[in-house]
């Protein structure tokens, strides 16, 4: 019997492994990895848009415009399908709360998308989403993949305290933290159903 190797299992030993040699582990806490992608896996959990979102968004993977407060943060990861291959030019369309807890309804400040490469890359550069009345720290996604379904979903963040009296929060949507100097970094792949 040959072996194959899942990515959960790769990533799990390349952690194992970045410790044994003292190198900084990429999880924030004990946030789990996210997500175990496995053939035949189940796509990632969809969530409610919310009464936010706003269709048309600018192509534009940096949301920091000038006068945007809050903390920096990357947020970054891969589109897969559900055997784990790489879905490039998929659509990621990313909207959020600023640093007041707000969203701009009239305009598209903190707001944009962007499409994945070759290897099903995205990348955003944004800003850490305050709370707000009800809700737990998140961003808001939408992922669609060229001729395939559209995924809605939230993102959120390890350890938060209102993670708990969040009544949409979901464990296996926490994204991988980590700190790159006084920057924040954030990771999600995204599995999604491509028929």
């Amino acid at each position: 019997m040959r072996f194959h190797p899942t990515r959960r299992r790769l990533i799990t030993e390349s952690a194992a492994a970045g410790v044994a040699l003292g190198l900084p582990s990429l999880a924030w806490g004990q946030a789990p990895l996210t997500p175990a992608c496995h053939d035949g896996d189940e796509p990632t959990v969809a969530q409610t848009e919310g009464p936010f979102f706003k269709p048309r968004s600018p192509e534009r993977a940096d949301l920091i415009e000038p006068g945007i407060k809050g903390r920096p943060m990357i947020l970054s990861g891969q589109v897969l399908d559900r055997a784990c291959r790489p879905l490039g030019r998929a659509l990621v369309d990313l909207w959020q709360a600023d640093d007041n807890g707000d969203y701009d309804n009239a305009g598209f400040r903190l707001r944009g998308h962007v499409f994945t490469d070759a290897e099903g890359r995205y990348r955003f550069r944004t800003i850490v989403p305050a709370l707000y009345t009800g809700r737990t720290r998140h961003f808001h996604v939408k992922v669609q993949p060229d001729g395939a379904r559209l995924l809605t979903t939230q993102l959120y963040f390890p350890n938060e305290a209102m993670n708990r009296r969040d009544g949409f929060f979901r464990s296996e949507l926490v994204m991988r933290m980590d700190r790159a100097g006084d920057d924040l970094e954030g990771r999600f792949d995204f599995v999604v159903a491509t028929r």
